[in-house]
């Protein structure tokens, strides 16, 4: 009888932990911090582990010159709840991705074409800054402000990586220029004139 309660103690361990394998993203619910609910497993397929749009270029023809193209839980579902996920970086010549951070997650950058030039600013207002070339890899430590622009005459080509299926996004020239907050707190908060702050708020599409 002993042996019969320790098998089947076995038993549900064995079925317990090959439940909870993976918790593929049901992403027509709602994300929360946690992320996504699990999907069904009856309707979890091979195509929810498999991504296939990192080869193909962003479209670079916008204000900054670049694109992110993301494989975060919301476009690759099985990463939900991994902590891992993956994006590719395209900068034209001129491009930038400008000063930004990732509330949720670490980043790792390498370069695949091309030269770029990064950076990070420490919370000590240290510069970590370094040109970067093919087979480089460079890190940007979660929530600090850190940037990417093209360093050369070529377009350059990076994936990015970060420690978590739904890093988050905040770019700072987008947070002080693209919104309604009046020109009048804006310009307090960074020191710079009136027609500074208008013409940006023009640019980036805020208003106030």
């Amino acid at each position: 009888m002993k042996m019969i309660c320790t098998l089947f103690l076995f038993s549900l361990l064995f079925s317990s932990t090959y439940a909870l394998d993976f918790c593929v993203g049901d992403v027509k619910g709602p994300e929360s911090p946690a992320g996504y609910l699990c999907k069904p497993s009856a309707k979890v397929t091979v195509d929810d582990f498999v991504f296939t749009g990192l080869g193909i270029a962003g479209n670079t023809s916008n204000i900054i010159k670049a694109a992110v193209t993301p494989a975060f839980s919301a476009q690759f579902p099985g990463l939900n709840g991994l902590g891992i996920s993956i994006g590719r970086l395209d900068i034209a010549v001129g491009g930038v991705i400008p000063f930004h951070t990732h509330p949720s997650a670490s980043e790792v950058l390498l370069v695949l074409q091309g030269k770029i030039c990064a950076g990070f600013v420490s919370s000590a207002n240290t510069v970590y800054l370094q040109t970067l070339t093919k087979g480089d890899v460079m890190i940007f430590p979660q929530g600090l402000l850190h940037f990417q622009l093209n360093g050369g005459g070529t377009p350059a080509i990076a994936y990015v990586s970060f420690s978590d299926p739904s890093p988050g996004l905040q770019i700072l020239d987008f947070a002080l220029f693209a919104n309604d907050l009046s020109s009048a707190l804006v310009e307090a908060t960074t020191f710079l004139d009136d027609a500074q702050v208008k013409k940006l708020k023009s640019v980036l599409g805020g208003t106030g």
